[in-house]
């Protein structure tokens, strides 16, 4: 019987790209809280990892995350002599604990969605910052067929802000699939791949963004996820005028320094200046991006 610490596999597949994988593939990789507390662990230990800029999630075989595990959900630790419903809420916050990691990790998360997203797997996905699906992948809000609620993990909170509230509202309160076609058509995920080149192209996204400003790139996260719990339009532009004050100032292009030749920019970046207009003859073609 393979242990607990096989269930979640962290590996380094390109440089400052962590790849964490949800392994338990003859499970459809569910969420039990013997998969749950190793990602929680592994999560822990990414986040105080200063080599890795992004990471991406994934599943083995041919499921994401496919939600509660109908056999065996596992074992809570730390629960001896508690109440039933004491336990139920030590329980939850478990799951909770995995759906604030990712968004409080200080790295960019990438889901690789290989296959079926179910219910707390729906919910890890919409957790991320990046969702790329491959065209096998489908998602469900599974609670309401299950005669609970589809509101779990957050669901109620990201789904909306994903792809509207209309579309949230009849997907979570239908329990209906939606394929890798409508979750692009829609915005649930960025874009769709296929099967064999969904890492690949996580990867390409990850290596661009680990190009970037570390301060950047970590404030730029922070920010996108409090203007989405933001209540005020003006507080929230206040808390980006603080976060821009507190930014990288020691930058080359922000002392006036010039352009690193050491780095060329990206082809979609080659011929434009900051404002996005054509470069000058004279203006070279390399530029800072780091």
């Amino acid at each position: 019987m393979p242990s607990p610490d096989d269930f979640v596999l962290i590996g380094h597949p390109r440089p400052n790209i962590a790849l964490v994988t949800l392994n338990r593939p003859e499970r459809m990789n569910t969420v039990a809280f013997d998969d749950m507390i190793p990602l929680a662990d592994a999560l822990r230990g990414l986040n105080n990892d200063n080599d890795v800029r992004v990471v991406v999630i994934t599943g083995a075989g041919h499921g994401f995350c496919s939600g509660a595990d109908m056999v065996s959900a596992g074992r809570v630790p730390y629960i001896e002599g508690l109440t039933r419903a004491t336990i139920a809420h030590r329980a939850a916050d478990r799951l909770h604990e995995v759906i604030e990691l990712v968004g409080d990790l200080h790295q960019p998360v990438i889901a690789a969605i290989n296959g079926a997203a179910i219910g707390g797997g729906m919910c890890l996905a919409l957790a991320c910052d990046i969702r790329i699906a491959s065209t096998d992948a489908y998602f469900r809000a599974a609670g309401i067929n299950n005669g609970l609620t589809a509101s779990e993990l957050g669901l109620s909170f990201t789904l909306p802000r994903a792809i509207g509230s209309s579309r949230a509202f009849e997907i979570m309160l239908t329990g209906r699939d939606v394929d890798a076609g409508e979750a692009a058509r829609i915005g649930l995920v960025s874009e769709t791949v296929a099967p064999s080149d969904l890492l690949e192209r996580c990867y390409e996204i990850g290596a661009r963004i680990a190009a970037l400003s570390w301060p950047g790139i970590e404030l730029t996260k922070r920010m996108l996820w409090a203007g989405l719990e933001a209540s005020s339009y003006a507080a929230h532009m206040r808390s980006e005028m603080n976060a821009l004050a507190a930014g990288p100032h020691d930058h080359p292009q922000l002392r006036g320094g010039r352009p690193s030749p050491l780095r060329e920019a990206p082809p979609s970046l080659r011929g434009l200046t900051a404002a996005g207009s054509p470069r000058s003859a004279d203006a070279g073609s390399a530029v800072e991006t780091f």
